[in-house]
Formats: C-alpha cells, structure tokens, sequence
C-alpha cells in the first residue's frame, strides 16, 4: 500500500498582512513539506485546487512542478483538480510537462469539486455539474489515449483531429477519479476502470466499505481487467510525538476549518467532545502518535484493501514545525510499521494458500 499526504494550502483568509505575503509563505512552506516527505520514504503528495480566499493553491500543476525540482521519488498528484471547470486539454498538458519535470512522477486526481467558487469563475452553469464532469473526463481519456484527438460532445467545442502536445513519459498518465461517496460515482470510476478515490471525513469509515465492492462489481461488469483496479482513502489526521500532544495540536486548526465550512453548508458545529469521539478506532480522524496511527491505518487496510492511503494534516493554520514533525513521523514511525505489518500479513496469505 502506498502512504502519502495531501494538503490544500490553507492560509489565512484575512491576513494581518498582505495576501500576497501569506500565500508566498504558505507555498514556501509547502515545498518544504514536500521536500521533507520525499526525504523520509514516503510515496505519494496531493495538492488540492480551490479559488477561495482560504487556500492558496488554485493552480495545484505549478505548484507541483516547483516541488518536482527539488525531489526526486515522490509521486506529485492533485487532489483533486476540478475538472468540471477547466479545460481537459489544458489539464492534460499541464500534468503532462509535470510529468516531463519529474521524470514520469506525475498524476491526475479529477473530481467534480466540493466547492461550487470556480463554475461562476469560469464561466459555468452549476444547472450542468454532472453532464460537465462526464464530458470533460471523457474527452481527458480521449486525450490521454491518443495523441491526434477526435472527440465531440454538447458543453464543449469539439476537436477535429488536433494534436495535444507535449505527449508525458508514462504511458498512459495516471488518471484517478476523486469520490465523496456517491455511488453513482463509485460505480462510473469502475466501469471506465478507472483508479478510485474515497474522501472520507466524517462518520465510520467501515459504513464506506460497500462503497469499494460496488466499484469492483461495476468493473467487472463492464469487463474491466480488476488486476489494473486501484483504490484510495483519503482522510483528516495528524501525527505527534504523543497523542495527547497530536489532538491538542491538531483539534483548533481542524475544528475552525471545519465549522467555517460548516456555517456556509449549514452544518453544525463540532466541539471537543466530537472531535474525541472521531479520533477512537471506529472515527474518521486519524490522530495519535506514530504506533496509534499505524494501527488505524493496519485496520482500515484490513477493512478496506486500499492500495494507497492518503493523511491530510496540514489543514488550517497549523504552525509549519508541527506539520514538518508529523511529516518526519509518518515517514520514520509510522511507514515502517504500516510496511512491515502488510509484508507479513501477505506472506502469511502465501504461506496458508
């Protein structure tokens, strides 16, 4: 199973300073984790795109070119790029020179978005979210499948045997498709066989396991080869040197995100006595030191058989040295016994089959 981060930049959406220094710093700091992260054997970094004053990476392929640089094994991924509202061509030639920079290190996780800021930005209509999302990803295999294209649908114009270069080194790019839990999603990723994403931050996460056998059957169906089948959780969590020192670290900055989300969809607010209850072993964070953390994610590997296992620590205003200490953990700490637990597990299936 592949271990890995995301983050969306967060910044702090009314500064003290100007915005332009925030967002300067923040990003500077993110190349560092970034850094940190291919240092310390980790396999996979996310970058999420938003348009909203509280996060900093709209444009997630820039980002991720700088960080190629200055790494050297990490895969550079976004997570997610919002498809619905760009332009495939443009997505594919961004990812496809970030995978030129890194030396073939470079994916796509397309999503539909769970902000709604870019369709007005951009020019459009939310009325067309679903039929947007269907024909953008199908015109982004076109693009990914051949390297003259032609390809015709309603929202879009259409290209007449164009090339769209440049071509990336792997063939084909990697392309992930990012899920909230609606299976109708699930169930369209497996059919076009397409590796799948599951965001899971709120409620038990063994409620989302069905999720996983509906995309297995629905690429069966469809008669996909389930070898090239690929799953993804993708979750809220931090590491420390103690537990109590994690949730303490971690509870304000998530709690303010999280309730700021929460007053524009009309949530509720959460509070300690929540967030406690979401840290235990049948929560959605994963919050601990490095043994408590490897066990959850041993656990839910058992529970889900997910090929890569995603930790979004750096949410909110958490301080820089905290995030790079939680880095240094994942990587020293809690890899290791992830690793080593799933290497025996599997020769344990060997051995009795």
């Amino acid at each position: 199973m592949e271990l890995g981060l995301y983050t969306f930049a967060d910044v702090n959406p009314n500064p003290s300073r100007s915005k332009g220094a925030e967002g300067g710093e923040r990003l500077k700091h993110l190349i560092e984790e970034i850094e940190l992260a291919d240092q310390v054997g980790l396999d996979v970094f996310g970058l999420g795109e938003h348009h909203r004053p509280d996060y900093a990476a709209s444009a997630p392929a820039v980002v991720l070119a700088a960080a190629a640089v200055k790494t050297r094994s990490i895969r550079l991924t976004s997570a997610v790029t919002v498809l619905s509202s760009d332009d495939p061509v443009r997505v594919f030639q961004q990812f496809s020179t970030l995978d030129l920079i890194s030396n073939g290190r470079a994916e796509i996780m397309a999503g539909r978005g769970s902000f709604i800021e870019s369709f007005p930005l951009f020019g459009y209509n939310l009325e067309d979210y679903d039929q947007l999302f269907e024909e953008k990803l199908d015109l982004l295999l076109a693009l990914r499948d051949s390297e003259v294209v032609e390809w015709k649908g309603e929202l879009r114009a259409p290209i007449n045997g164009r090339g769209v270069y440049p071509r990336p080194l792997q063939e084909p790019l990697p392309l992930w498709v990012a899920v909230g839990g609606t299976p109708q999603s699930v169930a369209r990723a497996g059919a076009l066989g397409l590796p799948v994403a599951l965001a899971i931050i709120g409620g038990e996460p063994r409620r989302f396991a069905p999720l996983f056998d509906l995309y297995r059957e629905a690429a069966r169906r469809a008669g996909q080869d389930q070898s090239k089948l690929k799953t993804s959780i993708n979750v809220h969590g931090f590491i420390a040197d103690t537990t109590a020192a994690a949730a303490d670290q971690f509870y304000g900055p998530q709690a303010e995100v999280m309730n700021r989300i929460g007053r524009e969809r009309g949530w509720g607010p959460t509070n300690r006595a929540h967030f406690d209850m979401s840290r235990g072993p049948n929560g959605a964070l994963f919050v601990g030191d490095p043994e408590v953390v490897a066990e959850k994610i041993i656990a839910h590997h058992a529970l889900f058989k997910n090929d890569r296992f995603l930790l979004q620590m750096a949410i909110g205003l958490m301080p820089h040295a905290e995030i790079m200490r939680g880095i240094e953990l994942y990587g020293t700490k809690v890899a290791p016994i992830v690793r080593k637990a799933l290497t025996d597990s599997s020769e344990e299936a060997k051995a009795t089959a």
